[in-house]
């Protein structure tokens, strides 16, 4: 991007994490945050956590939080590679590495997994080049939820885009866990919900089953071994604060709003529960890469706005 005045308009649309004293305690409560409530200490705080105070809080096993300074740059290794040797490059008071830390903590194999599909591709492609599955798998770490249901039929909705009648005509099969968020992985998603007026959307996995953590640790299989996140179409955009009880205002006006509850796109497909989409490209070939989240030697990252496709 050249143009001046488009970097300029792109720029004033990158979220901003808002400074520790300016987050309201409340929005801790929301279900978004529901994953990493066992460590709201450490977000109530008045004070950050020191980087190796947070790691012997966590204790991740087979990982250890470093503090990423120039020294820990020097030795020229992509983020993931890094991780792979055990150590996760954590910047100190930073809600984005914060909320990362959390989700170590909380969903270990996902994580993982993550990081052990991403060094496959690195070895593979070397580390400028970044293929549709490390798009996929990024997308995920930054945005993901899972998805649970008991049936298939739940989909068909969804699908279609039909906010109302996924949220309001089957609001009843979300109070009784007929379908229901199995766990909120995207730890971009967690920073951003600090402002609770943000309509956030996430990028989901959907898995068939009646148990919460079964269908995370199938997930964390599923992605460890090569059956899924091969292309981000395999993701389904799920406008989050549609879910019963997860916005204050949710009446049949709100479910209206397009530019958020937005219309499926022509042509859009959707891939079976465990299936895959065929993308009109490979999805394997590489392309040269900017600067993201998982190569952070230089730039802070820069997260935008979850939007649904």
């Amino acid at each position: 991007m050249t143009d001046p005045a488009a970097r300029e308009a792109v720029g004033r649309r990158r979220f901003r994490a808002p400074a520790r004293g300016e987050v309201d305690r409340a929005c801790f409560g929301h279900p978004l945050l529901a994953a990493v409530s066992a460590y709201e200490d450490l977000l109530v705080a008045a004070d950050w956590p020191a980087v190796d105070a947070l790691d012997r809080r966590l204790a991740l096993p087979g990982r250890q939080l470093v503090e990423q300074d120039d020294a820990l740059l020097a030795d020229g290794l992509h983020y993931e590679q890094r991780i792979a040797q055990g150590r996760i490059a954590t910047r100190p008071c930073s809600w984005h590495d914060l909320f990362n830390a959390l989700v170590w903590a909380r969903y270990p194999a996902i994580k993982q997994a993550l990081n052990a599909r991403q060094c496959r591709h690195i070895a593979a492609h070397g580390p400028a080049l970044r293929n549709r599955a490390q798009a996929a798998l990024t997308q995920f770490d930054e945005t993901g939820v899972i998805v649970r249901v008991r049936d298939p039929a739940l989909l068909d909705a969804w699908d279609r885009h039909d906010w109302v009648a996924l949220f309001v005509a089957r609001a009843e099969a979300w109070r009784t866990g007929d379908i229901a968020v199995a766990g909120v992985i995207g730890h971009a998603l967690m920073e951003q919900a600090l402002l609770p007026a943000r309509m956030l959307v996430g990028k989901c996995v959907v898995v068939q089953g009646d148990d919460d953590a079964q269908a995370v640790a199938r997930t964390a299989a599923m992605i460890e071994n090569d059956h899924l996140l091969d292309d981000p179409l395999e993701l389904r955009p799920l406008p989050l604060m549609g879910i019963p009880g997860w916005h204050a205002r949710q009446d049949l006006a709100f479910y209206r709003q397009a530019d958020y509850f937005r219309p499926v796109r022509e042509g859009r497909t959707y891939p079976p529960i465990n299936g895959r989409v065929a993308p009109p490209r490979a999805l394997h070939t590489p392309r040269s890469a900017p600067q993201t989240r998982c190569d952070r030697s230089a730039a802070p990252p820069r997260t935008r706005r979850p939007r649904a496709s």
